[in-house]
């Protein structure tokens, strides 16, 4: 009988330590798939009504520890890229445009590829202001996109025209194209590196993709 007691009470003790252990994980970090977030997961951090949500945590840093999948040819991580809203990173990318000196408009489209900012200025300075912007476009997509930038009021229209296309529809990418390249046309700000030009595009991606020239 006593034998009996004392193998309950250790089972009891073993699950009460893994309860705790458990919850202790999960105050430290949530892991999903092959990601693990430290600290709370902000769901709300790009979204309009997150705004309190995103005060509340201002002070903590952000990270996350993405591991590759030990699987050859596994594409689980790809889900990420179709998981990015869009519009909401060009809210981001338009609201902090118009945090830099002289631009006081911005639009911004993102495509699949691409980010497309123009915007209007008083600045004297063209081409440090396309600068500026260009990489602050540059500083919240992934880095295989292509930023554009103008500051021809024009165009302000012609993109945002953009939005309201079908992504997959077959006119779709020839009318971006036909934007991309009348915004070329203004100052697009200094090469990115020796193997990127000012848009951040490689010879290859020239070869490769069906980009303006």
């Amino acid at each position: 009988m006593k034998k009996l007691a004392i193998i309950i009470g250790l089972c009891s003790m073993t699950a009460l330590s893994a309860c705790s252990r458990d919850s202790a994980n999960q105050d430290v970090y949530e892991e999903s798939g092959n990601t693990i977030n430290v600290n709370n997961k902000r769901h709300e951090l790009y979204r309009e009504g997150g705004a309190n949500g995103v005060r509340n945590v201002s002070n903590d840093y952000g990270f996350v520890r993405h591991q590759k999948s030990p699987i050859m040819n596994d594409n689980t991580s790809n889900a990420s890229y179709a998981a990015m809203d869009r519009e909401q990173v060009a809210h981001v990318i338009s609201s902090l445009s118009t945090s830099i000196p002289h631009v006081n408009d911005v639009a911004t489209l993102v495509t699949d590829q691409e980010v497309l900012i123009a915007y209007r200025t008083n600045s004297k300075d063209r081409h440090l202001t396309a600068d500026q912007v260009k990489k602050t476009g540059m500083s919240v997509v992934p880095r295989y996109y292509h930023v554009y930038v103008t500051d021809n009021k024009h165009l302000l229209r012609d993109v945002e025209n953009l939005a309201s296309l079908d992504s997959t529809g077959k006119n779709s990418r020839d009318q971006v194209n036909y934007v991309i390249s009348q915004m070329k046309k203004s100052p697009q700000g200094a090469r990115m590196n020796n193997s990127e030009d000012e848009n951040g595009l490689t010879p290859d991606d020239y070869k490769t993709n069906n980009v303006p020239k």
